[in-house]
């Protein structure tokens, strides 16, 4: 039996994972994927914008078009001291593969890359074009990555029917899960005014604390929504509150919190940000309110390409996988919008971010069959 290790795509993700593309830094990590796809017939153009580096490749000029889309850029690895080995030097250690980037998602690139040169082994005549988007502003920001590629492409007239995102979708085992959608993200910047003073004194002073707490009650009370047949229901959560100066005899002069709902379509964030503006008028408080939209939710309708992916996951693993709409934000957000058809297949999320972050080898195998099998079902 070979071994799983040194399977093409083991030796290019090892490749990738050697690349320290801490976001928003790609650190070379497209000029090897680039490499590869030129050798196979790839147009490639290199989208830089700020500081983000993103690569836009296709092979054909005929629709339809399916494109695998991903980023090369990880989180920072944190204290390395508390990593078993060393995180950008790609370690086995049994049938697990560890690095930063492993599963998140340098796995799923490497995936596609060779998913993509075995298919036009087999088969140099197919319907359509195939398509790549890689970016290396995903863990980031966000803003100079996807979106302004998606950007680029339509004002040139330039458009895919379809998309594989890489991104690790799986729970438990590979393709137990494979994203279908997301919820929308809202965040709220909040700052409530009062006036400082000696904690003694409370009558010459006001405490925006206590102006906060019984707005703050009630909107954790609330339920948004039961969610539907697609989403979990809407989400509200507060993720920071500061005030005070320090000083156990000084009540604060103002309050700052932010908070953030993942909501469903249930909502809009207009909506949204408009029940929030009634709880808050209804109290006596001063306050200003700041909103940033990260992503509108998105839903792929079942059809061609939710078909391909079930019977291409089934095939592989005997089991059918649960079509899910939970979890973070991802770049389906930005490309959904376009009109395209947006699903998330690739491995066990369960040490993303963490030290340690690892993938199971055989998975990364596995996965390749599995986009190659999608391309078979959906070009053929």
């Amino acid at each position: 039996m070979t071994d799983a290790r040194s399977e093409p795509v083991i030796k290019l993700l090892c490749e990738l994972l050697r690349q320290r593309s801490v976001t928003p830094d790609d650190a070379g990590c497209q000029a090897i994927l680039n490499e590869r796809l030129a050798a196979i017939g790839f147009r490639c153009e290199t989208m830089q914008f700020g500081d983000v580096t993103n690569l836009w490749a296709r092979l054909g000029d005929t629709s339809p078009v399916l494109c695998f889309a991903g980023h090369t850029d990880v989180v920072p690895p944190g204290d390395e001291e508390q990593w078993s080995s060393d995180p950008f030097e790609p370690t086995f250690i049994d049938d697990l593969l560890y690095a930063r980037g492993s599963a998140d998602m340098k796995s799923g690139l490497a995936a596609m890359i060779v998913a993509i040169e075995e298919f036009l082994g087999e088969h140099a005549d197919f319907s359509g074009s195939i398509a790549l988007l890689i970016t290396s502003d995903e863990e980031g920001r966000a803003r100079d990555g996807t979106l302004k590629v998606m950007e680029a492409l339509t004002d040139r007239g330039e458009h895919f029917d379809w998309c594989v995102l890489g991104e690790p979708s799986s729970q438990n085992v590979l393709g137990d899960i494979v994203r279908v959608g997301r919820r929308g993200s809202l965040s709220g910047m909040l700052t409530v005014s009062g006036i400082q003073g000696h904690v003694a004194y409370p009558q010459l002073a006001d405490n925006p604390i206590r102006r906060f707490a019984p707005v703050l009650a009630e909107l954790h009370n609330i339920v948004w929504d039961d969610g539907n047949e697609y989403f979990p229901p809407t989400s509200f959560q507060v993720v920071d509150v500061r005030a005070g100066i320090g000083a156990p005899n000084v009540t604060p002069g103002e309050l700052s919190a932010r908070f953030n709902f993942r909501y469903s379509t249930e909502w809009t964030h207009e909506t949204l940000q408009e029940k929030v503006h009634t709880v808050f008028d209804a109290h006596d408080i001063e306050y200003e309110l700041n909103w940033h939209l990260s992503g509108k939710p998105f839903l792929t309708e079942p059809g061609k390409l939710i078909n391909a992916v079930h019977q291409a996951v089934t095939e592989f693993t005997g089991n059918a996988p649960e079509l899910s709409t939970g979890g973070g934000t991802s770049d389906g957000r930005f490309i959904s919008p376009a009109g395209v058809d947006v699903v998330e297949l690739g491995p066990v999320n369960a040490s993303i971010h963490k030290i340690d972050e690892h993938v199971r080898v055989e998975d990364v195998v596995t996965l390749t069959g599995m986009y190659r099998r999608i391309m078979e079902l959906m070009l053929l």
